[in-house]
Order: C-alpha cells, then sequence, then structure tokens
C-alpha cells in the first residue's frame, strides 16, 4: 500500500532515490547542469506532475511545479531548496525541502483543496557552487539578481557555464526569463535540515529561522623568515607559524563568549613546510559569522587590530585580504509567526534560532518575504555521508510546513 504523502517514510525512501543519482559509486556527488542533475531534474519532475502540478524548467535550469489557487494565475506561495549537492554530501540538505514541498502539493491534491494563492515547488539547480564557485546561482535567477557575467564562469574541466547550459538544453540569452515579478510571488518559505546541534541539545524536532547569518571570509598571511631549525636560536626567530598560531587562538578568543557569533579557520598553509626549516610565510582563513551584522564588523575589525598587534610583537608582517562579505537576512515575523503559530497547532513549541549556514532564501529574499524552518538532524551533521534524520522528524517538519501553507497569508495582510 502506498504511503500518504506526508508519510515520513515516504520522504526518506525518495531522498535515498535522489542519493542514488550521484557522479560518484558509493558516495554522492551531484553538481549544477551534469548528466546527474539532468536525472534529478526528470525524476523531480515526474513527483511533481504525479502531486498535481504542472513542471517547466527555467532558463538557469530550475525545475518548478506549480499548483493552481482556485483561480488561474494567481500569485504564487514559493517552496524551495536545491538539488544541487558538496562532493561526498548527505542525503538531505537541500533535498528534502524540495520533497516535503512536493508532499506537501500532493496532500492538497489528494484533498481536492485550491487556496486562495497558487503553490510553486522549485528545486533550485545550483546552491552549493561547487562546480562554477559561484554560490546561489539558481535563486539569483528567480529573484531577478544574477549576474550575466557569470555565464563565463568556467569549471575545473574549462567548460563555460553559458556552455552547460546550452547543452543542458536551455538557451544561455534567455537568463533574465527566469525571475519573477514581486507580483507574482505572495512570499516563499523553505524547509531545510538544520545542518547544526541545537534542536538536538533542546529535544525539538523543528525549529523557525529568525535570520540568516551574515559571514565575512578573510585570506590571511604572514610574513617572517624561514631559517635553519637547528642553527637560529629562539630569541632571534622570525617564525610565520608560531606567529599564525597565536594569531589563530586570537580568533578564537575575540568570538568566543558571543552569542550567535562564530569564526573559523579552516585552512592553513606553511611554507616551506618542511620538517628542519623554520616556516617563513603561513597563509590561512577565516570564516567569521553573525545575524547581526553590527557584531560581525565589529569582531572583524577586532581581529584585524589583534593580528596586527601580534604581527608587531612577533617581528613579521600580516596582510589581510577580503575573500567574501554577505550581510545577514533576517525572516519576515509575520511568516515567523506563522510558522510558529503551525507548531503550536500540532502540539510543539518550535523554538526560535539563528542559521548560521547559508541558504536559497538568501537570495530570494530580494524579491519577496521569506520564512525558514528547520528540521532536526542527528548530532548537526551535514554536508558529510553521516547525516541523518529520522522518518518522524521527516514527516513532523512536513506536517508543520503543511499546516503553513494551508493557513498562508501574506506578510502585506497578516500585518493589515
Amino acid at each position: 500500500m502506498p504511503h500518504p504523502p506526508l508519510s515520513g517514510q515516504s520522504l526518506l525512501e525518495r531522498s535515498d532515490a535522489l542519493a542514488a543519482i550521484s557522479a560518484d559509486g558509493g558516495r554522492l556527488s551531484r553538481h549544477y547542469l551534469t548528466p546527474e542533475h539532468r536525472r534529478a531534474n526528470d525524476q523531480v519532475a515526474a513527483w511533481m506532475v504525479e502531486a498535481g502540478m504542472a513542471v517547466r524548467e527555467d532558463a538557469l535550469g530550475n525545475i518548478i511545479g506549480r499548483y493552481e489557487g482556485d483561480a488561474p494565475g494567481l500569485p504564487a506561495l514559493l517552496i524551495g531548496s536545491h538539488l544541487d549537492t558538496v562532493r561526498d554530501a548527505g542525503k538531505y540538505d537541500g533535498m528534502l525541502g524540495v520533497l516535503s514541498g512536493i508532499a506537501v502539493v500532493a496532500d492538497l491534491h489528494a484533498r481536492g483543496r485550491r487556496l486562495p494563492f497558487a503553490i510553486e515547488v522549485i528545486g533550485f539547480g545550483d546552491e552549493e557552487g561547487v562546480r562554477f564557485q559561484s554560490t546561489l546561482i539558481g535563486s539569483r535567477a528567480i529573484a531577478g539578481t544574477f549576474d550575466p557575467a557569470v555565464l563565463d564562469s568556467r569549471d575545473a574541466d574549462g567548460v563555460r557555464l553559458g556552455d552547460a547550459l546550452a547543452a543542458f538544453g536551455q538557451d544561455p540569452a534567455a537568463w533574465a526569463s527566469a525571475a519573477y515579478r514581486p507580483d507574482q510571488v505572495a512570499g516563499y518559505v523553505e524547509l531545510h535540515i538544520e545542518q547544526g546541534p541545537v534542536l538536538e541539545a533542546l529535544g525539538q524536532p523543528v525549529g523557525v529561522v529568525t535570520a540568516i547569518a551574515g559571514a565575512t571570509r578573510l585570506a590571511v598571511t604572514v610574513e617572517g623568515f624561514a631559517g635553519h631549525a637547528g642553527t637560529v636560536p629562539m630569541t632571534l626567530r622570525r617564525d610565520a607559524l608560531a606567529a599564525a598560531a597565536e594569531m589563530i587562538l586570537a580568533v578564537e578568543s575575540l568570538c568566543s563568549g558571543q552569542e550567535r557569533l562564530v569564526g573559523t579557520v579552516g585552512r592553513i598553509e606553511a611554507t616551506p613546510g618542511a620538517t628542519n626549516v623554520i616556516a617563513g610565510r603561513v597563509r590561512f582563513t577565516i570564516d567569521l559569522r553573525a545575524d547581526r551584522d553590527a557584531l560581525r564588523l565589529e569582531r572583524v575589525a577586532a581581529v584585524r587590530a589583534r593580528l596586527e598587534a601580534i604581527a608587531d610583537q612577533r617581528g613579521v608582517s600580516v596582510s589581510i585580504a577580503p575573500l567574501h562579505d554577505s550581510p545577514a537576512v533576517a525572516c519576515c515575523p509575520a511568516l515567523m509567526a506563522q510558522l510558529a503559530q503551525s507548531a503550536r497547532a500540532l502540539g510543539l513549541e518550535a523554538p526560535e534560532l539563528p542559521s548560521g549556514a547559508g541558504h536559497d532564501a538568501m537570495a530570494v529574499a530580494a524579491l519577496t518575504d521569506i520564512a525558514m524552518l528547520f528540521v532536526r538532524c542527528e548530532r548537526g551533521i551535514s554536508h558529510n555521508p553521516a547525516e541523518r534524520i529520522t522518518a518522524a522528524d521527516a514527516e513532523t517538519g512536513a506536517r508543520v510546513l503543511a499546516h503553513f501553507v494551508d493557513h498562508f497569508q501574506p506578510a502585506s495582510e497578516a500585518r493589515s
């Protein structure tokens, strides 16, 4: 007997089916505009049709299913997430949100229910940015903020993005046609695994996202002087690696004790990298995130000042170059309240929490009001084959989303 549309078991089975579409045997790697992307779009399209939707693929390769409201052509509530993955990925990052959106529509269709707005479920083609090193391509396109210069980006094999789109069956010159007009959209909601351990620690299956953190990424280069490990006295050394170690601990110290602020040194490279040579140069990265831009920018300035002071004290030089800077994106309070009410209607108290990771909702916020629902994942593990959720939590998330959709009011109406 088939599972009901909102069944957690059905969601996990479909996640397994999508996870089987991979470029790498034995692990999940599915990237933008590849044959695996085509197969994933085709499978998702089939599920959308089965759920009662009309399906199209836009000029940037996003797969979109539309379920009309109680009259044709009404503005749509968008439900979306991504179908691409990082290398050696988990099964639920992005995909659970798309599959849950399809399940919600399938439930409405099974009940013969039409709403005073349309619903469009979107499987974004590229959120992770693995192939062309440009994140949120799909969601920027529908938000009308896609930069056509990205069409000239090339992957590791030298393939141009515009040419990859053409090979995928799309006209790269038609990129602007993917954008929605604001009057076509009633709002956006994204269901996503938390990718962190907070909900598990609180013993709650779902949470309401307050904001998506802004992020600053820096590349740091420390220049000392390489020398023989056995002949240069400790007092006369200009050791770039020792200086970098103190700097890295300073990043940790400056980002500790601040709520909703995190700082990470994720990569370090010492040169010349020999056992018996004092390091003359060290490069490392800093990733600093917070859901309040004022706090993030204040800490960035504090980190810069501390690193320069350490360099001065140790007789080395330091250069700090920006790699990335994006502002925090707040979720719409009126839609957050509706998500919380939907959770309460099911007997749940969904805590509020920020998202430290980026999501398609960040880009869609340029188009319309956004909301996000997080679903608990085991130990907070994500971007990893060990990513796990339970069928019960998957079903809880889908049912909260279904209640939200069934009672949705655009933020403008909710405020009036």
